[in-house]
């Protein structure tokens, strides 16, 4: 369908262009590794955000993410290995750092499947953690301890989601915030076309797809197809360092990232963003609906389960009896089974959309990867590097989930 005169005059007037090789429906880390790996192929490239770039409504922001090599399912390692590669070509690229180095402590029951598999898996090695770190861990009798001293460290959120915005502008993509895709279309010669609320029209040879909470409802909405990713509402939090132990929590002074594989799943990160202060937060927290979340909810609780922890295992190190001290809301968007969605969607829009989702919680480290994976998807039709990088894609096809394309009623 040929666009009006007007419109293409319009669209110059604003930079923009009417057609796309590929149009990127949400500005997360997903989808602007996506942009970014798209534009550097060559292909003009749309990037769209419904919210302000780098907001915090979603999964992508705040100071810091954990990229290990831990990992219970062999499919994540070979992938975080493709990552890792990809950040340092970004940072370079880019002539800044996002990654902060640090090694990684997993600990746990000694007799824990989840906890051998990681350990395994990262090449990790048992210490005696009265030895480590000024004795900042008090890990129960009979618990495994053991530490990955390569290739973890912690990711500043935000400022890598804007890396990779700002890279993807380099190459040449067009980056359009507060543009909601309210509908996505099959053109019957081939291609897209992507509406916003505003009611402008972007055709594109290619869609790619990474809205993080939202993918359910778009989905939904554009395609009656239902696939089951249930957004939880998060809690990141901050707690105070005892007076005289800041230094030795710091990262520049080698204190690790941390998983925690007993009853209460904690992680954390040395004190890198919040000078005195140490991140220690818990996986979970309950459903959510991102567009009318109450901010509040199980936030008692999992907090009251941190402070325990730390009662337990850092007591001499982090204060637990206050409040933390600072709170910050997240959003996990969770597939049945935690694995990725990482594929066509199919049906009438065959190999023409392609869906990036259900992350599940430990997807950010894996963005540069995941990214490069859906721009060849959709440029190629087919992911090359997964095949040079050992990642097996049919982990995360769509049609695990018995999805079937459904009527929608209006």
């Amino acid at each position: 369908m040929a666009a009006s005169g007007a419109a293409n005059d319009a669209a110059a007037a604003t930079g923009l262009r009417l057609r796309y090789d590929v149009i990127v429906v949400g500005a997360g880390i997903m989808g602007s590794c996506a942009a970014h790996a798209a534009a550097s192929r060559g292909a003009h490239t749309l990037l769209l955000e419904r919210f302000d770039l780098l907001h915090q409504l979603g999964s992508s922001h705040g100071d810091s993410r954990i990229i290990r090599d831990a990992y219970v399912k062999a499919q994540y390692p070979p992938m975080v290995r493709l990552a890792r590669r990809l950040w340092a070509e970004a940072e370079a690229e880019s002539g800044y750092r996002v990654l902060t180095p640090a090694p990684h402590l997993s600990m746990g029951p000694r007799g824990n499947a989840a906890l051998l598999a990681a350990v395994k898996s990262a090449g990790a090695e048992e210490v005696d953690l009265s030895q480590m770190w000024g004795g900042a861990f008090q890990a129960p009798e009979g618990w495994l301890t053991a530490v990955s001293e390569h290739g973890g460290g912690v990711l500043n959120a935000t400022k890598s989601v804007a890396m990779f915005q700002a890279l993807a502008v380099k190459m040449g993509a067009v980056v359009r915030d507060n543009a909601e895709v309210v509908d996505i279309r099959k053109e019957p010669e081939g291609g897209v076309v992507v509406k916003t609320s505003s009611g402008e029209e972007f055709r594109g040879a290619k869609c790619v797809v990474t809205v993080g909470a939202w993918t359910s409802k778009l989905l939904r909405s554009v395609a009656g197809v239902e696939i089951p990713i249930q957004p939880l509402h998060t809690l990141t939090l901050y707690w105070r360092i005892k007076p005289g132990r800041e230094r030795g929590l710091m990262a520049k002074a080698g204190f690790p990232t941390f998983s925690s594989y007993g009853d209460t799943p904690v992680y954390g990160t040395p004190s890198l963003e919040l000078p005195g202060l140490i991140k220690i937060s818990c996986d979970g927290g309950p459903p959510c609906d991102p567009d009318n979340r109450d901010w509040a909810s199980g936030d008692r609780e999992i907090t009251e389960r941190v402070a325990r922890w730390i009662q337990e295992f850092m007591p001499g190190h982090v204060d637990s009896a206050g409040a933390p001290v600072v709170r910050q809301s997240c959003i996990c968007s969770m597939t049945p089974d935690k694995d990725f969605v990482i594929d066509w969607l199919g049906g009438e829009f065959g190999e023409d959309m392609v869906v990036g989702a259900g992350f599940s919680g430990h997807g950010f480290k894996m963005g540069p990867a995941v990214g490069r994976l859906l721009a060849e998807m959709a440029i190629d039709g087919e992911a090359r590097t997964a095949v040079e990088a050992g990642v097996e894609l049919g982990h995360f096809k769509i049609n695990r989930f018995n999805v079937q394309d459904q009527q929608v009623k209006g």
